[in-house]
Parts: C-alpha cells; structure tokens; sequence
C-alpha cells in the first residue's frame, strides 16, 4: 500500500473494482436497474432509425451521460449514508446536488431527441 491508502494500480485490479461497482449497482440501485431496462430498448430504437451516425451516436452518448450520472448520484449516496445516518442540510445538500446531475442529464437527452426529432422532421 502506498501512503495514501491506495493499493498498486494494475489494469485487472482496476477494471475488477469497476465490474464490482457495476454488480452492485445492478444488486442495488433501482433506478439504475430501469435505466438499464430502458437503454435496451432505447438502443434497438436509435439504431433503427433513419437518423444520420452523428445523431445516433448524440443520443447514445447522451443516454450513457444518465447513466454515469445516477452511478455518481448513487455513490454519494452510499457514501453520505455511511457518514451519517441523521438528518443533516449537508447530507440533504449533498443528495440533492447527486440528484440535479441526474435531472440535467435527462433533461439534455430529452434536448437531443427533440432537436434531432425536429430536424428530421424538417420543422428546425
């Protein structure tokens, strides 16, 4: 160990650490659950599409932006929980904040969907 209670950085080691976080996440967090279930259908549908690559790939990049949002959100999560078990305007804050990323993701995908929508459409 080194003195920052890090472990060797090896490329198994790490990418174990990252399929661990992705199991629990899976195990654990509903909201990451139904966003997995939406995002197998959501692909099929981009990839069907008669969309331009750069659009399709907008909108899969956009969808992958939630879902690495919520991973955060729900790290801090576990993380204030493990703090704290009281009721605090940090921890609120803290949650709260995880939770506006989440928001502003969705709402960027939502943004490309309807831009890109409006365009094929020719109405933008």
């Amino acid at each position: 160990m080194s003195v920052n209670n890090k472990p060797k950085y090896t490329l198994f080691k790490n990418a174990s650490y990252a399929l661990d976080g992705l199991v629990h996440a899976v195990k654990n967090e509903t909201s990451f659950k139904l966003e997995l279930i939406v995002a197998l259908i959501i692909f099929p549908v981009i990839y069907l599409l008669p969309f331009v690559l750069i659009y399709k790939l907008v909108l899969v990049i956009t969808y992958f932006i939630i879902m690495i949002a919520e991973l955060l959100n729900s790290a801090v999560e576990n993380v204030v929980d493990l703090v704290t078990t009281e009721i605090h305007p940090l921890a609120k804050a803290a949650k709260d904040i995880g939770a506006t990323a989440v928001l502003f993701s969705v709402t960027l995908h939502i943004i490309c969907w309807l831009l890109i929508g409006l365009n094929y459409l020719d109405l933008f």
